[in-house]
């Protein structure tokens, strides 16, 4: 068993301001001179960015729907070596999971990790009326473990006197409204970490607002988790995966870059905006706005160097962002872009969101990027669209999601893989790509 003081933020709903709160928590803790291991519920990737910018600890994910009640665990006690205290932001309503049921909620997750709950609860607009939201939560689920609460956009003092007048749970925060910190966003949600610093900013109101010690006390009271077995590591079998990582691919789980380091791949990083394609076995192209940087992807030679190295052979696997500059052309609004030209497809942005949820997939094809008879969960989230040719293969049978077009995903050729689902990787996933490289690079 293992001792790890944690805390789950949690909110009501989108928008309360958990994301701001948790943040603000983890830059106060840090300021304090504890080690903070953040984490976010869920498969976001931009709340992390925040996360690890604040902590200078990577923000991992914790969904139990694409890795498992076990793989969470096993993530999180993993991710918890080294570090004074966790700190997980939720993701939705507390109890928001899915289909309407708890799987992959932040409750769900908080059972799992026996983590006590913080409840971010919005102020605004009622004083009383707060505790009957409070009691509501607190009694919902009697699996839960809603321990306190924080009062967001407290809007004076005469205020806070009307709703402390009545008690719920323990109050762990008065955060008044700060409408000086605000981080921007846009259709896929919030800016990356890398654009703005204002995240951190909250540290201060947090530390000034909340009671950091009581916070650190019911960390500190959680109870021990099971020790996760230890990981196997495989011997380098000598192959570089290039990781696209840039402001245009920029969507990555972190436990996928470490399944490959196990599975004995070293990921290369490199910038396809700003760089040549490097002296690598295979590609790995995550998710991010590539639509933002188009003329600039559009203009570096990277694209050229990624069509010669399919050409030749080498291992490509793409997702969502990744796909779409594997196509043929990219439309954004009335001007094109020639992208690497790989995959029979070009790609549009539209003004609303194509695909949004959960997905799992089953390979079908005979890509040696995926195996045959495989199978995993990730999740999909895009505003593009693609327009395939006639004899388009795919390598992938969606069993949930939407995938490119009627269910199907993994738009395929020679060595290629390209899909909208951000995968989460099974073990097998990562050992099949770096097999792959290391056929290509004895060639």
């Amino acid at each position: 068993m293992r001792s790890i003081s944690r805390v789950l933020v949690a909110g009501t709903h989108s928008g309360c301001g958990k994301t701001t709160l948790a943040s603000g928590l983890m830059a106060a803790l840090a300021a304090r001179g504890l080690v903070v291991q953040p984490f976010k519920v869920g498969p976001d990737f931009i709340d992390p960015t925040h996360h690890s910018a604040i902590c200078g600890r990577v923000s991992r994910n914790l969904d139990p729907f694409m890795m498992g009640e076990a793989g969470v665990r096993e993530t999180f006690v993993r991710a918890c070596a080294g570090a004074d205290v966790a700190v997980v932001e939720g993701v939705m309503g507390l109890y928001d999971g899915i289909d309407g049921g708890d799987v992959a909620s932040t409750a769900h997750v908080a059972k799992i990790l026996d983590a006590p709950v913080l409840l971010v609860v919005d102020a605004k607009g009622a004083s009383r009326s707060v505790h009957a939201v409070v009691r509501g939560y607190a009694e919902f689920d009697p699996g839960v473990r809603v321990a306190g609460v924080v009062f967001n956009r407290v809007g004076s003092p005469r205020h806070r006197a009307l709703i402390a007048a009545t008690e719920s749970l323990p109050v762990y925060g008065w955060v008044p409204r700060r409408d000086d910190l605000v981080v921007g966003s846009r259709h896929l949600g919030l800016a990356m970490a890398a654009e703005t610093g204002t995240m951190a900013g909250f540290g201060a109101v947090v530390e000034e607002t909340c009671d950091l010690s009581g916070v650190l006390d019911l960390a500190r009271a959680a109870p021990p988790l099971p020790a996760p077995a230890e990981a196997t590591e495989k011997p380098d079998v000598g192959v570089r995966i290039g990781v696209a990582n840039d402001a245009a691919f920029c969507f990555y789980y972190a436990d996928n870059l470490d399944r490959l380091r196990r599975a004995g791949g070293e990921p290369v990083f490199f910038s396809p905006i700003a760089d040549r394609l490097p002296d690598v076995d295979a590609l790995y192209l995550g998710g991010g706005y590539p639509e933002l940087h188009a003329e600039a992807l559009m203009s570096s030679r990277c694209r050229e160097d990624v069509h010669r190295a399919v050409d030749d052979g080498m291992p490509v696997y793409a997702e969502c962002g990744g796909l779409v500059y594997l196509t043929e052309r990219l439309t954004v609004g009335d001007d094109d872009y020639p992208m690497a030209d790989v995959l029979p497809a070009s790609a549009a942005m539209t003004n609303r969101i194509q695909a949004l949820g959960y997905v799992e997939a089953r390979a079908v094809g005979g890509s040696p990027v995926l195996a045959p008879g495989s199978t995993f969960r990730g999740h999909e989230f895009h505003y593009s669209r693609l327009d395939c040719a006639s004899d388009t293969r795919f390598a992938l049978e969606l069993l949930r999601g939407r995938g490119i077009c009627n269910g199907r995903d993994g738009l395929t050729v020679q060595n290629v893989v390209g899909q909208y689902t951000h995968a989460y990787f099974p073990e097998g996933f990562a050992e099949t790509l770096v097999r792959a490289a290391g056929t290509y690079r004895r060639v």
